[in-house]
């Protein structure tokens, strides 16, 4: 693998630049692969084994995760694993589809699989990171790669409270002492990444609600529980509520997601589900959320004389980037592509379980441009037509190449 261009860093330092053509033409062939056959979350057997294939084939050693999915690979250690300390940059991919068709309809990569596709990127994250390490152990032969650096495929990224914390039982941050990530974007032009420091995800938990009456003749719910009201009650006044009970400035929102109930016209049905999700920007609101929640739904089924059972499901804090590693990736980025590369992004409400790495170490999360420059639609993320400009790949690739090479001349 030859790695001829080189971009001059400040005080006369060197860093590898641009990709060879022959690895950037695997590394697509490699993410349409893995688009044409995702997997769920702790069943991505098929994807584990591939990414372990490859990277042995370039003389590493991955150590596949206890949950049997998911892996880790060390570049630049001498031996089986790391024991300098915790100074090495982690560079994390999550590796896990969704449960929804593909709709894309004239696409040569999309998915084979049966409501199965990989529509929120993580078959980019994962090329990205693989990409990544081949060019990393690549310079590390050279002798070129100033300061380890840790792999870490990550499974169920989309299964709450997300696969992070199987990774990290794993062992997957000793000897880390950062680590980084990126999330792709589909309103960020290709070629770009979007950074901010803190707060850049929101906490994201799962609400799922029985509710539970005698039941009755529509005729007469004067005398029995009007289970349909009083679900469709707590689908308006349980967000109401919660939104007088926090600061409007933590953004914490209720959103329903499924609500089912009853099967005939004129029979009031005994049992009613709901379900829905928490989001909140606030780590602090995120904390006292369930106590909150939990008693505002109870309070308003209980005035309509429904019975609740709910199960509030823990998921994600924030992600909260830290100042300095996103500076890394701010340095790398403009070292690699200019200051124009690089432009500010706002926080989103959507969850991410890289907040689970963050509790343990600093780190950061770029948003990856995916967005064809000048194009119209846009392909949002967990929608079945979701795709890419593969383009995307490179930027990722050298930038996280980057970073690790930075880091180390720090």
């Amino acid at each position: 693998m030859s790695l001829e261009s080189e971009v001059d860093l400040p005080g006369g330092a060197v860093l590898p630049g641009a990709l060879p053509d022959a690895l950037r033409a695997e590394l697509i062939a490699f993410r349409r692969d893995m688009h044409m056959h995702p997997e769920l979350g702790n069943q991505e057997f098929r994807t584990t084994a591939a990414i372990k294939e490859r990277l042995e084939r370039a003389g590493l050693k991955p150590r596949v995760l206890a949950v049997g999915t998911g892996l880790v690979c060390d570049i630049g250690v001498e031996g089986e694993q790391w024991d300098g300390g915790p100074s090495m940059l982690a560079l994390r991919a999550d590796i896990d589809g969704l449960p929804i068709p593909d709709t894309k309809t004239e696409c040569p990569y999309r998915s084979t699989v049966p409501d199965r596709a990989h529509a929120c990127g993580h078959d980019v994250h994962t090329t990205v990171v693989l990409g990544a390490g081949l060019v990393l152990a690549e310079l590390h032969r050279q002798g070129a790669l100033p300061r380890p650096v840790r792999l870490i495929f990550q499974p169920a990224e989309e299964v709450l409270p997300g696969g992070a914390a199987d990774a990290i039982k794993s062992g997957a941050l000793e000897g880390v002492g950062a680590i980084i990530a990126l999330h792709c974007d589909p309103r960020v032009d290709a070629g770009k990444i979007g950074l901010r420091e803190g707060p850049i995800t929101s906490a994201c938990d799962r609400l799922e609600i029985g509710l539970d009456g005698p039941g009755g003749h529509t005729a007469r719910p004067h005398l029995t529980t009007d289970l349909v009201t009083a679900a469709a009650r707590v689908v308006t006044d349980v967000p109401a509520l919660v939104g007088r009970r926090f600061d409007s400035r933590s953004g914490l929102a209720i959103t329903w997601g499924r609500v089912e109930s009853g099967h005939a016209p004129n029979v009031i049905p005994q049992h009613a589900e709901l379900s829905g999700t928490v989001r909140c920007l606030d780590i602090e609101a995120w904390r006292q959320a369930p106590d909150v929640v939990v008693a505002a739904i109870d309070e308003v089924a209980n005035l309509h004389r429904a019975k609740s059972e709910i199960n509030y499901v823990r998921g994600v804090p924030p992600v909260v980037n830290e100042p300095g590693v996103t500076e890394l990736l701010r340095e790398a980025m403009i070292a690699r592509r200019g200051v124009e590369s690089v432009e500010g992004t706002e926080q989103s409400l959507g969850g991410e379980d890289f907040s689970w790495y963050l509790e343990h170490v600093p780190g950061a999360m770029a948003r990856l441009g995916v967005r064809t420059p000048g194009e119209r639609h846009v392909r949002d993320l967990h929608q079945g037509d979701f795709d890419v400009d593969e383009s995307a790949i490179t930027v990722g690739v050298e930038l996280f190449t980057a970073a690790a090479l930075v880091n180390g001349l720090r």
